[in-house]
């Protein structure tokens, strides 16, 4: 195991983390390297594969306890402490997004470390969303509705699926457990397995009178309004979490968790990189020669620009604290504007003779590039 890297590392934790931090950090992990996210990235599946592994020991306390004593030793079977298990739950191929993440408990946010029983609580599934919000929105942050078609929770029987007044009874076939053994004799002897209760399709309890309003589902579809917040700094690819917005849970369990993915559109005039903004203000000769102050555009007013006496063009001129908040710590990023001059296309008689005029007055030593070009260009051909 010398060429693996460290479980903690892997999923970017300190070592002693608590079973929070480790699911947290699994989550954000599995989501970012996800084969259905990176379709036919081979690194990506790699570290997936990588994050699943240190997850499966990590999440698991008895595991987790002979990893911070002994290391790889105290997990791998051969080593004689009595460890194992190690990683071997996707060897066999991936399945859906949500598919891996129901593993854990169903859905983005309900990971427990084994299969759930289907006849205990379950997590409702995750649901996630992408939405589109404009330059500014993202900038100052605002208010949206979205409106989300899903299944919600049946308010005539509380989600219990059972009609009002009546409860579910315990499946006499399985005892409520939600399985049955089989058994099959074969010239090899007699083998059990155990499958799903076939009465009540492995919930372990049997529905004797259904509600009238979801058919003993327990969940209605309904098209329901959502407000968000977003924040100020907001970006393409930010992730906002609605807290019990996702699919309702079963046999009790809370309900999953919305995702909103922002889309952010692009400005007219500005250019955004992380917190900065960029923008190309043109300017006249005879600002960049002799200096002036320029008004550009602002987030939210018009700015004066200090344009120096002798700026060049593709020159860098910051505006400090005039960019884009930072959407966690909330403080801006700056504003640079980047010089372009525009040499006129059409001159009048005036103008050509006092630029002819000036041309051929001494003002070589003002022309750096242009003398050092010249000189070279004697020198090509002495």
């Amino acid at each position: 195991m010398a060429d693996k890297r460290d479980y903690y590392e892997v999923l970017g934790l300190e070592k002693g983390a608590d079973a929070a931090q480790i699911k947290s950090a699994f989550r954000k992990a599995a989501m970012k390297y996800h084969p259905d996210r990176n379709p036919g990235d081979k690194e990506a599946e790699e570290k997936f594969k990588e994050v699943n592994e240190a997850y499966s020991i990590l999440s698991d306390p008895e595991k987790k306890e002979k990893y911070d004593r002994f290391g790889f030793a105290g997990v791998d079977p051969n080593a004689g402490f009595g460890g194992g298990g190690g990683f071997g739950g996707f060897e066999g191929g991936f399945g859906g997004f949500e598919d891996i993440f129901n593993m854990f408990g169903g859905g983005f946010g309900g990971f427990g470390g084994g299969r759930a029983q289907r006849n205990g609580p379950r997590r409702g599934a995750d649901i996630q969303k992408r939405m589109n919000i404009t330059f500014d929105e993202a900038a100052f942050g605002c208010k949206k509705d979205i409106r989300l078609t899903k299944d919600c929770k049946c308010e005539t029987c509380s989600g219990t699926g059972a009609k009002p007044g009546t409860s579910k009874k315990t499946c006499g076939k399985c005892g409520g457990t939600g399985q049955v053994r089989v058994t099959q004799r074969t010239p090899l002897g007699n083998f059990q397995s155990v499958s799903p209760c076939p009465d009540c399709g492995g919930t372990g309890q049997i529905i004797e009178e259904k509600c009238p309003d979801c058919g003993g589902k327990g969940k209605v579809r309904k098209t329901v309004n959502i407000s968000i917040n977003v924040p100020a700094g907001a970006y393409t690819d930010y992730v906002l979490q609605v807290p019990g917005q996702g699919q309702p849970g079963s046999n009790g369990g809370p309900e999953g968790d919305l995702y909103i993915v922002l889309n952010v559109g692009e400005h007219k005039m500005f250019t955004r990189r992380n917190d900065d903004l960029w923008i190309r203000v043109p300017i006249t000769f005879s600002q960049a020669a002799l200096g002036d102050t320029v008004t550009i555009p602002g987030l939210e007013e018009k700015l004066a620009l200090k344009v120096p006496a002798g700026t060049q063009p593709g020159d860098v001129l910051r505006m400090k604290g005039k960019g884009i908040k930072n959407v966690r710590t909330q403080h801006p990023g700056d504003l640079y504007a980047e010089i372009e001059l525009e040499v006129p296309r059409k001159l009048t008689k005036e103008q050509q003779e006092l630029i002819k005029k000036f041309g051929e007055t001494k003002s070589a030593e003002g022309y750096e590039k242009r003398k050092s070009f010249t000189d070279k260009l004697k020198d090509l051909f002495k």
